[in-house]
């Protein structure tokens, strides 16, 4: 997701695989602000722009009646463009991250995003929203970086404000595959995704189960729809879900970044 570290506009160090599977964005050129040299914890580079008109984001969060928090993300002067994601910076455009307690959960693409119970452990929390440009710069103001936090606490099951749904052991995995149209396989190992990422193609209406088993911890993604699966260690899991809208939809794990498949429906 960053661009080359000795580029002008690059952000980090790591390529991206964006836009297509297992090759890099074009190193985006784009002049908006002012490229620092201060990054976040991921190796983002700060993309500084004046006070005035800069973006702004105020997170707030809200119980679900059955699993977790809803988050809202309240912005000004800017708009969620997951279309143009790793393209050039625009101003007052761009993607958000989510993290809890400095721990990145999930890339956000517009201003509502669900949050699971099993995804929290038990005890008081700091989320925080962060904005970025689609070069995956992070907008900042003053040297600091546009961000929204708000506090969260997650209590044991039974416990009053409690969410048990996400503490429930899941249902068996095998009778969602089999109810699925297509059924993909993945399997995550040593930071390497088996087989290599590809396209997988869809009719729009079809189901479609993800089989994915990875060797550490993790929590895989479905962008564009907002689906997400925990991902435990050396156990297979599987999300299944209706390929209802079209379009090229990214699989990716959280923790380690790793685009695992894309979904193109047609």
């Amino acid at each position: 997701m960053l661009l080359a570290g000795g580029a002008a506009t690059g952000c980090g160090g790591r390529a991206t695989t964006h836009h297509k599977p297992g090759t890099s964005h074009e190193q985006a050129s784009g002049s908006v602000g002012t490229l620092l040299t201060a990054t976040d914890a991921g190796g983002h580079r700060f993309r500084e722009v004046p006070a005035e008109g800069a973006p702004e984001v105020q997170l707030t969060v809200r119980p679900d009646s059955e699993d977790g928090w809803n988050l809202q993300l309240a912005v000004k002067n800017y708009r969620f463009t997951p279309d143009s994601t790793g393209g050039a910076a625009l101003p007052g455009a761009g993607h958000a991250h989510l993290e809890l307690d400095g721990r990145k959960l999930a890339r956000l693409y517009g201003p509502w995003f669900h949050l699971p119970a099993a995804q929290v452990p038990e005890g008081a929390h700091t989320l925080t929203v962060r904005l970025y440009a689609d070069d995956h710069t992070a907008w900042a103001v003053a040297g600091k970086p546009v961000e929204g936090t708000a506090q969260l606490t997650a209590t044991a099951p039974g416990q009053a404000g409690g969410h048990s749904h996400g503490d429930t052991p899941p249902p068996p995995q095998a009778p969602q595959s089999e109810q699925a149209d297509r059924t993909v396989t993945i399997t995550v190992r040593d930071g390497k995704v088996s087989p290599a990422p590809a396209r997988t193609e869809l009719r729009r209406g079809e189901r479609v189960a993800l089989r994915v088993t990875s060797d550490r911890a993790d929590t895989l993604h479905v962008h564009g729809y907002d689906k997400e699966l925990a991902l435990p260690a050396g156990q297979e899991a599987t999300l299944t879900l209706t390929a209802d809208r079209t379009g090229l939809f990214e699989v990716e794990t959280h923790t380690s970044g790793l685009v695992l498949t894309q979904l193109l429906v047609r």
